[in-house]
């Protein structure tokens, strides 16, 4: 197969068919969804729709092209509100399946959305211009787990949780734990960069990813990267693919790093006085030679939230909450977690609960993951925002976060990964359906990511831009950074066939 790039101009695309959206996609200065899908017609003959998605079906196998108006429904959206239902949806089940569906799409000049497991934040995986919904969600085989190597094998559509579980059994780890990990794909993962709470020691999905299968626009099969663990041929492609969105290529199958899995860890969760006590708790912490695995902060607007679902028994008065965990040789871990637990009282801990067993850590995990679901107890509208900023700027952002309460009445809420400055900031918003409510909602979000950027921060650490974050890009990138993404996503797809209608349009 001809392996050289740039991929070729597809046909002209025309109007046939008009689908409808079913969620405003609009936020202050985005362009909404065009509402129309592209004409499927021959190079040399007029071709009705119905004939080539019967031409679909013979490439691919029947099985597995769907119009069903369920599957429509689901591969419409993801966790954001916004809808757009594809014209026809595609459940790949192996390498050849989607070389299939990218060499159709690139010949009649047909829209290809990607799809793993469609939990996103940002709207990443709805289909805004129609076309084929490429789901990855049978492509689910652990290929290969090989400790001798340090690496597992896994298709696109492995869970993130099973791949961890897998690793486990040979005494291995594959660390990256994104909030959903039950539920998310790895090829997921990859296209948003995921993260979760202990990229503080051990980093993001990028950091694990050795190698890559990538099917492109035009159904060529790139192969970079390896199963080494160091690798310094040719330009970063696997960087290159690892959070790109679906916009550049389609990840079928990944090479991820694994590593020994420490054999112990213990916790401690602190309930402090003060946001801005327990800030400078984290830093007092790092500043003394201590790397936990994860250090998590939550507010009191959360915390509130948190006593009526709880009780307060589980959370006492604090207006701050902080979970450390360490891991590693169990005597190094019990030694640790003693120092810390001195160093946090000495800190202002106002109460602190510690966890030595396996069963005890979960139970500390737990908490902070009904977190989430107290806040959706609120009966508000929960707008997930992923923002990073400078450990420093902490109590800024919160002092911010409170000052934009006062000043536009919608409650927001800070928990996360106080160790890397990634604050899931949540807008809590009532009656969100009503459009004067929803305005100043998007208002008060732009205050929010115009300070994020003003203060040296990012507006996504690991849910990624989407169309959630589109109106913001330009300013987040520059007018250069801007332009050298367009033109890598002309170079690799200039039909603009994978997921368009996102942040590069």
């Amino acid at each position: 197969m001809d392996s050289r790039l740039p991929v070729k101009l597809p046909p002209k695309r025309h109007t046939l068919i008009r689908s409808t959206v079913a969620g405003d996609a609009r936020r202050p200065g985005a362009q909404g969804p065009t509402g129309a899908f592209t004409d499927l017609e021959t190079p040399a003959t007029e071709a009705t729709p119905a004939r080539l998605i019967d031409e679909l079906r013979e490439r691919v196998g029947a099985a597995k092209v769907s119009q069903r108006e369920d599957d429509i429904a689901v591969h419409s959206t993801d966790k954001w509100y916004a809808s757009h239902p594809p014209d026809v949806v595609v459940f790949a089940e192996n390498t050849d399946d989607v070389v299939a569906v990218m060499a159709f799409a690139h010949e009649y000049g047909v829209p290809v959305t990607t799809r793993g497991a469609g939990v996103g934040y940002v709207g990443g995986c709805v289909p805004l211009k129609g076309g084929i919904a490429l789901s990855l969600a049978r492509m689910n085989r652990i290929l290969e787990v090989n400790a001798a190597d340090g690496v597992a094998v896994v298709q696109a559509g492995v869970i993130t949780g099973d791949l961890q579980a897998a690793a486990r059994e040979v005494g291995w780890d594959y660390p990256p734990d994104p909030a959903s990990l039950k539920e998310c794909s790895i090829g997921g993962n990859i296209a948003t960069n995921a993260g979760g709470p202990r990229c503080l020691k051990y980093g993001v999905t990028r950091n694990y990813i050795l190698g890559l299968e990538v099917v492109l626009a035009d159904g060529r099969v790139l192969k970079c990267g390896g199963r080494v663990h160091k690798n310094k041929t040719g330009f970063d492609l696997v960087g290159l693919f690892t959070g790109s969105e679906g916009m550049l290529g389609i990840v079928t199958t990944a090479v991820v790093r694994l590593i020994p899995r420490p054999p112990a860890r213990a916790m401690l969760a602190a309930v402090f006085p003060e946001f801005a006590t327990a800030a400078a708790a984290v830093q007092g912490i790092l500043n003394s030679g201590h790397l936990p695995s994860a250090l998590e902060i939550t507010d009191g607007f959360t915390l509130a939230a948190a006593r009526k679902r709880l009780g307060a028994d589980r959370l006492p008065d604090g207006n701050a909450h902080l979970i450390v965990e360490v891991d590693g040789r169990p005597r190094a871990v019990a030694s640790e977690i003693e120092e810390l637990e001195e160093l946090l009282g000495k800190l202002g801990a106002a109460r602190i609960d510690r966890a030595e067993t396996e069963e005890a850590c979960e139970g500390i995990w737990q908490l902070r993951r009904e977190f989430s679901y107290s806040l959706r107890d609120t009966g508000l509208t929960k707008l997930n925002e992923d923002i990073v900023v400078p450990r420093s700027k902490l109590v800024e952002l919160v002092e911010f976060a409170r000052q934009l309460e006062r000043e536009t009445g919608i409650s927001v809420a800070c928990f996360g990964h106080a160790g890397d400055g990634n604050i899931h900031t949540n807008l809590m918003v009532a009656d969100y359906d009503d459009p004067a409510t929803r305005k100043k909602a998007n208002g008060a979000l732009d205050r929010l990511f115009t300070w994020v950027l003003d203060h040296g921060g990012a507006i996504t650490g690991e849910h990624g831009v989407g169309m959630a974050k589109k109106p913001w890009i330009h300013q987040a990138l520059g007018a250069t950074g801007l332009e050298v993404h367009r033109a890598l996503k002309e170079a690799m797809d200039p039909g603009d066939t994978l997921n368009p209608g996102k942040f590069l349009d």
